[in-house]
């Protein structure tokens, strides 16, 4: 793909992104509400088993519906598991806005992972966003020695769950970017639930799961649908832009949370969690940011045969 064509594509890559973020504030949403009464393995394969039969819908129409890459499109499909896991999880244990923060540094690990497995190099600039976003995660925690009441702080597991999350996250947006555009969004999304329903199956026999009463069946199909609608706009978005800008985008999700969390939960967000969010907000910002733009060319005949090469 030329240069150009990506520059033609970068906004609506990150206009997808955009969107995928409001759906995903929807589904924790969604999830948050059925935690309430239904363990977070049981929102996890009851979101796998109805989003596989909206994935294969999806993919009916395709030459090659289960892909080429197979062999990355599996590890797409693990780490979204585990990512997916660890994000519910914290969810029905933490309060929603400072989840989805925690959720929300991937970013900053997606460009760490990128430098590590896809030779990307780490800037200057990088390094003051992790630095960055690792200060915001310990602003949003509320540790002991800042909130000066133990009672208020998140719990330290939840937090660790929290990470972990946003860890496999990016380690999922690396691994759709090194797919590029050689699979549909379609194919790359089905193999969440794919690989999720195998993983759950140990599961199963969970003394604390059951029969979901009729409202629980409507926030579980929401979850799913807004699950999917995500899930294709952010593969979009990933397909078209550098996995450091689209993830960085998705940190509007974190504004959504908070809207969502206080109007649903009455969990407004404290001064700390906000100064957090900001730092995190802002280390995405930093780390997203696009190079400084190559030198002009200095004639024609340079700016022809950088198209050219572009081109090849």
């Amino acid at each position: 793909m030329s240069a150009a064509a990506v520059a033609t594509q970068t906004p609506g890559a990150l206009r997808s992104m955009a969107v995928g973020a409001f759906w995903f504030s929807v589904m924790t949403a969604c999830v948050k509400l059925a935690g309430r009464t239904l363990p977070p393995s049981e929102i996890v394969m009851a979101r796998a088993v109805l989003t596989l039969g909206m994935g294969l819908w999806a993919v009916r129409g395709l030459a090659r519906p289960f892909g080429r890459e197979r062999r990355l499109l599996v590890q797409r499909g693990l780490l979204g598991a585990v990512a997916l896991n660890c994000f519910f999880w914290s969810v029905t244990h933490l309060p929603l806005a400072e989840a989805s923060v925690i959720q929300y540094t991937n970013p900053i690990f997606a460009a760490l992972f990128a430098a590590l497995f896809l030779g990307e190099r780490v800037s200057p600039r990088g390094v003051v966003a992790i630095v960055g976003a690792v200060a915001g995660t310990v602003l949003v925690a509320n540790p002991p020695f800042l909130a000066g009441d133990a009672a208020s702080t998140l719990p330290l597991r939840g937090v660790l769950i929290a990470l972990g999350g946003a860890m496999a996250s990016a380690a999922a947006y690396v691994t759709i970017r090194r797919i590029g555009t050689r699979e549909a969004p379609a194919t790359v999304v089905l193999y969440l639930p794919l690989c999720t329903i195998p993983a759950m199956l140990p599961f199963l026999g969970d003394a604390a799961w059951r029969w979901p009463a009729l409202p629980e069946w409507g926030l579980l199909v929401g979850m799913s649908v807004a699950t999917q609608l995500a899930q294709l706009a952010m593969t979009r978005g990933l397909q078209g832009a550098s996995a450091a800008r689209a993830t960085a985008v998705g940190n509007l999700q974190v504004v959504f949370a908070a809207l969502w969390g206080g109007l649903l939960f009455a969990q407004w967000p404290t001064g700390l969690t906000l100064a957090g969010a900001a730092l995190i907000v802002g280390a995405a910002w930093l780390a997203a940011r696009p190079a400084s733009a190559p030198a002009r060319p200095r004639d024609d005949s340079d700016a022809a045969m950088q198209a050219v090469t572009a081109a090849e």
